[in-house]
C-alpha cells in the first residue's frame, strides 16, 4: 500500500465561527456536531480567533480510492504506530484516509511504516 507524504504543516482547531474559516489552502477538513466545530487545515491558513488550537502536525494520505468494503486499513496503521508509542489523528474523506502525526514523531512513523511493508511516496 502506498502512503503519500503531504508537504505542509497542519493545525487542529476548535473554532467559534464557521464563517472565519479560510478555504484558500489545499486541505480544509471541517467537522460539525451539536457540540463543536472542528477544523483541520494547513497551519498558515488557521484562523487567529479559535477556542483551542494545536499546531505541529504532519501527514500522509493513503493513495488510491478506497472502497467502502475495505476493512482494517486504518486499524493496521494505527496498531503499528501505537505499538511504537506514536499517536495519530485520522481524517476520512469519501475517497481515502489521511493520517496526521505530531511533527516530532513523523520521520519515526514513516520509517516504521516503511519497515512494515508500506511504500512511502515523496
Amino acid at each position: 500500500m502506498e502512503l503519500k507524504k503531504l508537504n505542509c504543516k497542519f493545525s487542529v482547531c476548535k473554532v467559534k465561527n464557521i464563517h472565519a474559516i479560510d478555504y484558500t489552502g489545499e486541505f480544509v477538513f471541517i467537522g460539525r456536531t451539536d457540540r463543536e466545530v472542528s477544523l483541520v487545515c494547513e497551519t498558515q491558513f488557521a484562523p487567529k480567533n479559535v477556542i483551542e488550537r494545536e499546531d505541529g502536525w504532519l501527514g500522509f494520505r493513503i493513495e488510491g480510492q478506497l472502497e467502502f468494503s475495505l476493512i482494517g486499513i486504518i486499524a493496521k496503521i494505527s496498531k503499528i504506530l501505537a505499538e511504537n508509542q506514536i499517536g495519530i489523528f485520522v481524517i476520512s474523506t469519501y475517497d481515502t484516509d489521511y493520517v496526521l502525526v505530531k511533527e516530532n514523531n513523523y520521520d519515526k512513523a514513516l520509517t516504521i511504516l516503511r519497515s512494515s511493508g508500506y511504500h512511502i511516496v515523496e
